[in-house]
């Protein structure tokens, strides 16, 4: 079956494992889960596939490990696909992105050379300024405070330096058209919108060389 939105109950889903994350809860409604929530990420993957690449879908279990917070299971799901993109939908709605969420060393060292040349931070600047002009946003999971060591203060690219990773992004509140193939439509315009960023950085940037263990 072709990918036709996520249901109304996919909302209802989510909005009751925010109240109870619990594993009797996940338990209960894991058929949900599977036929409202996944099957449909699963469905609109397989259409962008021949375009974006494979994809591949985040497990729903939190990694609690290291983090105050027990709760066992991810109030949204997640995917990304090979080719460079990453798709969210949750109780809030749908979300896509694009671009380095997180760069290693190596990456973050090209990435600032990048940035501070004249040339290569100029169209990367021009970038932004059109994605931000097409009501998406271009941020960055972790920013310094102040500018990275070798580089001024006053640089005229300073917000683009201080980042150490660089996304597009873009939100949708929740809304009917989720709950159609329409849903497909705004993840592609948006996977296009992105596309030069991401180029962007694959030619300036690149995977990491040594990446850590």
């Amino acid at each position: 079956m072709g990918f036709k939105g996520w249901p109304a109950e996919a909302i209802e889903f989510y909005e009751g494992l925010e109240a109870d994350n619990t594993r009797a809860y996940w338990q209960d409604h894991k058929k949900e889960y599977e036929e409202l929530v996944r099957r449909p990420m699963t469905e609109l993957l397989g259409e962008l596939s021949g375009e974006f690449g494979e994809g591949a879908i985040f497990r729903p279990y939190r990694d609690v490990r290291f983090s105050r917070d027990k709760s066992p299971y991810k109030t949204a799901i997640g995917a990304t696909m090979a080719r460079g993109g990453y798709v969210q939908f949750s109780a809030r709605g749908l979300a896509a992105g694009s671009g380095y969420y997180v760069m290693m060393p190596d990456q973050l060292d090209r990435y600032r050379r990048a940035v501070d040349d004249d040339k290569t931070g100029a169209d990367l600047e021009g970038l932004v300024t059109v994605l931000r002009k097409a009501g998406i946003d271009v941020t960055a999971r972790e920013s310094l405070k102040t500018a990275p060591k070798g580089y001024a203060k006053d640089h005229p690219r300073i917000e683009l330096l201080r980042h150490k990773g660089l996304i597009a992004w873009k939100e949708w509140p929740v809304a009917a058209w989720m709950g159609t193939a329409k849903a497909r439509q705004r993840v592609v315009d948006f996977l296009h919108a992105a596309r030069p960023l991401h180029d962007w950085l694959d030619t300036n940037v690149g995977p990491s060389t040594n990446p850590e263990r």
